[in-house]
């Protein structure tokens, strides 16, 4: 891979110009996070609302209705439902791991495999989460296994 950066203080935002010789998974999955770069995600927390860069969030959950996004250092509710944000968030390193859970790969550290044919996740803020028997051949195939 070939880069270039050319500086052009005409311009008011950051272009950007992929060349290949064809569009292939490569070049699809850096498009996808070229485009994950400026998502941002709405949080409440404290009775403020914050603005959350999705790489800093570790995983996404459901509880009792209400979606929760868990950082490193806090956690904060969303207004969107976990398949409004799995919409969102497509392209992205998220993958749905349950029902209730969406997991941002990039937070993941360790997986070790767990009873009933399910898999434990180590994220980077020190949780563990468990992946369901139907999410968990989609883990494996992003591993590569």
């Amino acid at each position: 891979m070939h880069v270039t950066i050319n500086e052009d203080p005409t311009l008011d935002d950051v272009e950007v110009s992929i060349t290949a010789p064809r569009i292939d998974e490569r070049v699809q999955h850096i498009v996808a996070n070229l485009s994950a770069f400026d998502r941002v995600l709405t949080g409440e927390h404290d009775g403020a609302t914050y603005r959350l860069d999705i790489k800093d969030v570790c995983y996404a959950e459901t509880v009792d209705g209400r979606t929760f996004l868990y950082t490193k250092s806090a956690v904060y509710q969303t207004p969107l439902r976990l398949y409004e944000l799995e919409d969102k968030l497509a392209g992205t390193e998220f993958v749905r791991a349950s029902k209730q859970l969406l997991v941002n790969f990039d937070h993941v550290k360790a997986i070790r495999p767990a009873p009933g044919a399910r898999l434990q996740l180590v994220l980077s803020n020190g949780e563990s989460v468990i992946v369901s028997r139907q999410y968990a051949p989609h883990i494996k195939r992003k591993l590569g296994l």
